[in-house]
């Protein structure tokens, strides 16, 4: 996979261990070493902040795709190398979707997760074919893989989409494996009885 633009969802909250916003960071300085642009939804707040001020302080390219409710409300990044306004939260995830080729999750809450799970049904579905990651800080996102495994068991995913989600905390082997990441190749559909 040719990697230029990385999708970071996150929080607009920091969480209570200081351990995630010390994980976005190392994403952050990451991301701007390999020369990736960072597109992300354009807040100064919370995990979504401290990500982009860290591609920005370490010399990277930030895009922040935000609605104009969000701006209203004093959200916007100010020093974001680019932003653009969006309507509403439905077209500003198109446009991020369009902009990214991998996507990676940090922890956060509802925003996040619909947001993560979105581009993964998207994968797939066969609709785009691009990598999906979660940073596991502090172990947050180990639920999630849990609930995969239990989609699995209960037959309602296949194997080889619940084992499309890459999962790893450490930001280096994250975006190797973005890298290295291939679609899978099987339909969604599971027959009865199997």
């Amino acid at each position: 996979m040719n990697l230029n633009s990385i999708a970071v969802f996150s929080g607009s909250n920091f969480g209570f261990n200081p351990a995630y916003a010390q994980g976005a960071r190392a994403l952050g300085r990451e991301i701007a070493r390999r020369g990736l642009r960072l597109v992300y939804g354009g807040s100064d707040k919370g995990l979504m902040g401290v990500m982009a001020d860290t591609v920005l302080a370490e010399g990277g390219e930030v895009v922040g795709i935000i609605t104009d409710r969000l701006v209203g409300l004093g959200h916007l990044h100010s020093g974001l190398t680019r932003h653009e306004l969006t309507l509403d939260m439905r077209s500003r995830k198109h446009r991020i979707s369009d902009c990214a080729d991998a996507f990676i999750a940090l922890p956060g809450g509802l925003g996040t997760f619909e947001e993560l799970f979105e581009v993964a049904t998207l994968t797939q579905l066969g609709e785009h074919s691009k990598a999906v990651a979660c940073l596991n800080i502090n172990d947050f996102f180990s639920p999630v893989r849990s609930l995969l495994n239990h989609a699995v068991t209960e037959g309602f995913m296949k194997v080889e989409h619940s084992e499309m989600l890459i999962f790893n905390a450490d930001p280096c082997a994250l975006l190797d494996a973005l890298e290295l990441w291939q679609a899978p190749t099987v339909t969604k559909w599971i027959e009865p009885g199997k």
